[in-house]
């Protein structure tokens, strides 16, 4: 076994996460979604170890086999255990390729802590930049309606999930899959979900995205119910001057599982490119 194959890295407050780190050569780290872990990237390690790439996915604090302070689910504290990672791994030339979540964290990362070690940039299905309606955002979703769907997944987080797994898939989407995601978002202590969810609603990283200076590739579909492409990856690619924004018809908020073997093959061309 590689002897870095997988490794706790402590964070700037001490908290341990837990980082799978597979592979030799160019190094891709993933950031999954709210409430998943490194686990869900499996298929995507072994097809990227597989033509030289090294790959690198942390189970997000509070997820997973990290460790699971009370504290810490901001989007600052985020960033930054995301740059101790890259860190204390030393990464560089690293592409940063993110689902859902993770796009908050890989934004915030690079306005924190700039882009000297990151080449490129992937965001799936991405929340960003400004989820909320407000004066300057009036498409966004109303506080209200934000704050009556944390309250039913603090009442009743199983089914909530319920509620919402069909459109997250595709029709023929395996049963074992979708238990398989199931149990790994109810593995996830209810206040960290709930902490993560509002970091989700309320982060505004338009000013972040504007900023970056990398090559970005953004990957959605036009069925996406948990983050609509209009009011995400649109407006994101957008703000990212020079950014590739492809949309898979037909294709859910769950692209990562359902479309696998296309985001690899794009994936591949972009990082190649």
């Amino acid at each position: 076994m590689n002897p870095r194959s997988v490794l706790q890295v402590p964070a700037k407050d001490g908290t341990k996460l837990f980082v799978q780190d597979w592979g030799s050569g160019r190094p891709l780290l993933f950031l999954a979604a709210w409430t998943f872990n490194s686990s869900v990237w499996g298929s995507y390690i072994a097809a990227l170890n597989a033509r030289g790439f090294r790959c690198i996915a942390p189970d997000r604090r509070g997820h997973g086999r990290s460790d699971m302070p009370a504290t810490g689910y901001d989007i600052d504290t985020l960033a930054d255990d995301l740059a101790a990672i890259i860190e204390q791994r030393d990464l560089r030339d690293v592409t940063l390729v993110t689902h859902s979540m993770g796009s908050i964290e890989a934004v915030n990362y690079l306005a924190r802590h700039g882009s000297a070690r990151i080449a490129k940039l992937v965001l799936l299905a991405p929340t960003t930049p400004f989820l909320v309606q407000t004066e300057d955002n009036p498409d966004g979703v109303p506080q209200a309606a934000i704050e009556a769907d944390n309250a039913v997944v603090a009442q009743d987080f199983p089914k909530w999930i319920a509620a919402n797994e069909a459109p997250f898939f595709m029709p023929d989407t395996p049963e074992i899959t979708r238990a398989w995601v199931r149990e790994m978002m109810l593995s996830v202590p209810l206040p960290v979900a709930l902490a993560c969810r509002k970091t989700i609603s309320f982060a505004d990283l338009r000013a972040a995205a504007a900023g970056i200076d990398r090559p970005t590739l953004i990957v959605q579909g036009d069925q996406d119910a948990s983050a609509p492409l209009p009011l995400t990856g649109a407006k994101t690619a957008k703000l990212i001057k020079g950014s590739k924004l492809v949309v898979y018809e037909g294709a859910p908020h769950g692209l990562t599982l359902t479309h696998s073997e296309r985001l690899v093959s794009d994936l591949l061309a972009f990082v190649a490119g």
